[in-house]
């Protein structure tokens, strides 16, 4: 008596998808933008840290993430050794390593 009955309301168009495609779109078109615009840069920055990381020699001027700047005088698998200064030695590990220099770079400061 006081309570109207609910109906259910037909979809517009023949599969009813219309209305809700439109709604995701802005959704799906927001993940495609993050996508480009922050996933594959990073992913694009760590493949070429990993190769740098990989080829690195003796003899090649490198910068650690602690922004000491050495010469590599032995690489293992885990660690590298920097020779900083004439006859100092230090060991860091592999990842530390951010920058390739060119070489010369140390000389001439």
């Amino acid at each position: 008596m006081f309570i109207s009955n609910a109906y259910a309301q037909a979809p517009t168009d023949a599969l009813g998808l219309g209305g809700n495609l439109t709604s995701f779109l802005p959704l799906v078109l927001m993940f495609v933008v993050m996508y480009f615009l922050m996933i594959r840069p990073q992913q694009k920055r760590a493949k070429e840290q990993k190769a740098m990381m990989d080829a690195l020699a003796k003899g090649d001027e490198v910068v650690t993430a602690g922004g000491i700047l050495g010469k590599v005088s032995k690489v293992t698998d885990v660690y590298v050794t920097l020779e900083v200064a004439a006859g100092t030695e230090i060991v860091v590990q592999k990842p530390s390593v951010t920058t390739l220099l060119p070489k010369g770079t140390l000389k001439a400061l």
